[in-house]
């Protein structure tokens, strides 16, 4: 091997970092990509190559990667105070009006909010409040967790064993008392001959029986993503939540909105079950929370659980639980200021002006006679790749479809992300109509040759 390759970028990742989430073939084939700087909505690497990131990062760099006011509040934040935790009745003003910030934001009239460094990690914290909560009340068993096939909700062993994914049984997971109901998506789920309403109708039936074989004084809550993200951008089926909610509220179960990423604008609306016109127990924050600019997340908790939580932690005078960073003042001055730019600058604005094209260029895609299903909500969307459109059968899985099809957007410029057979767009909330309509044809362009290749 030559020199310069062996001193490559490449070759240097690749000899001491170790990948997570990452399709290694493709690696070992191509190298990894590696970054320097962002520009808006796109990031170049090593090598002066420009891509247009149409994951926003990781669903979260919505306000692009060099917006000046966010660098501005971490820099002025840094000189100020840099970093303290939020233990011992301790914390920075900063994460004193964050609080009060996404209480105001939030549905709830009020409510109190506790912070963790990601999603994960907040998912993983509501789950130890329930339990808690179980204990605190006479009611040890309530420890059930119910969630959703498909549905991702972090990688900590708690919320890894919440997440519907099967890749997670090389882990052991899920722990006991993890239960996942059916994936709420018609056009894959839906039986021959039935309506969307009686799929709806299906679903709730079935969560309604698993509430009665497990016992409902088991199940400690409920826990969704109003659209599923890392599934594969799964909108639920008409009338899903109102569907649930009741049964859900009749047997005294919490339920529990994951909005890591719908929250804060990604649906349109500033939280996913907005958009879809429900009231959850507690929400659960990140990602758009920093706009990417800080690791943070958060567990907002509505009226009743926060009552009920102080009274529990009163009775032992602490909630032992926390976080050496949980609350720190960088972050906490960085959200504020992605609040206020995500929902005062025109962000969440430009997410529903762009939303009727972004939709008509999915509905384009899906024109492809390999494209199955084209859905979304806001700006999140996604195509699925399927070998036989009619009978909705997907490419045999030693094809690698969907990696292959981003593999081949990134050669020509476009960074999107395979999810299963889908590939999947959400892109930043600054981005502009000519940017967009950049996204759609470099993709169109890799759908084609890929299709074309593989039948």
């Amino acid at each position: 091997m030559p020199d310069d390759a062996v001193n490559s970028w490449e070759a240097r990742a690749d000899a001491h970092s170790f990948y997570g989430f990452t399709d290694l073939p493709t690696i070992k084939d191509r190298g990894a990509t590696i970054l320097t700087h962002g520009e808006g909505p796109y990031v170049y690497d090593v090598h002066g190559t420009k891509f247009l990131d149409a994951n926003s990062g990781l669903w979260n760099m919505v306000a692009g990667f060099d917006h000046p006011g966010l660098a501005e509040a971490a820099k002025a934040q840094y000189d100020r105070f840099p970093g303290y935790h939020a233990f011992f009745g301790r914390m920075s003003d900063q994460t004193v009006m964050l609080s009060e910030k996404l209480i105001e934001v939030s549905p709830y009239d009020s409510g109190k909010v506790f912070y963790t460094n990601s999603g994960s990690e907040a998912n993983d914290t509501l789950v130890k409040m329930l339990w808690f909560l179980g204990g605190a009340e006479g009611k040890p068993q309530r420890r059930k967790i119910i969630t959703r096939k498909n549905g991702y909700h972090g990688v900590t062993a708690v919320s890894a064993s919440m997440t519907g994914k099967p890749y997670n049984s090389v882990f052991g997971l899920p722990l006991d008392g993890f239960l996942h109901l059916t994936c709420p998506h018609y056009w894959r789920e839906g039986r021959d001959g039935e309506t969307e309403t009686e799929f709806t109708a299906r679903m709730a039936q079935e969560l309604e029986d698993m509430i009665a074989a497990e016992g409902a004084d088991t199940i400690a809550a409920f826990v969704a993503e109003p659209v599923m993200g890392a599934g594969g951008v799964i909108p639920p089926s008409e009338g899903y939540f109102q569907a649930i909610q009741p049964i859900l509220k009749k047997h005294g179960i919490p339920l529990i909105s994951d909005e890591v990423i719908c929250g804060f604008g990604r649906t349109g609306e500033t939280w996913g079950c907005e958009a879809y016109d429900f009231v959850p127990d507690a929400i659960i924050s990140s990602k758009n929370l920093t706009a990417g600019y800080f690791p943070m997340g958060a567990v907002i908790l509505g009226p009743e659980l926060t009552d009920r939580l102080q009274a529990a932690s009163e009775a032992i005078e602490e909630f032992p639980h926390g976080f050496t960073a949980s609350g720190h003042p960088v972050g906490s001055a960085i959200a504020l200021k992605a609040i206020d730019v995500i929902m005062n600058e025109g962000l969440i604005d430009n997410v529903r002006a762009l939303t009727p094209k972004f939709e008509a260029g999915l509905n384009w895609l899906a024109e492809n006679p390999n494209i199955g299903e084209a859905r979304g909500k806001g700006l999140m969307g996604a195509v699925e790749a399927v070998a036989d459109k009619a009978t909705k059968t997907p490419f045999a899985s030693d094809l690698s479809v969907s990696e292959r099809i981003a593999n081949t957007c990134t050669d020509h410029g476009l960074i999107c992300r395979p999810l299963g057979q889908a590939v999947v767009l959400c892109p930043a909330f600054i981005m502009t109509e000519p940017q967009m309509d950049e996204m759609f044809e470099k993709l169109n362009k890799a759908l084609i040759q890929v299709f074309a290749d593989v039948t």
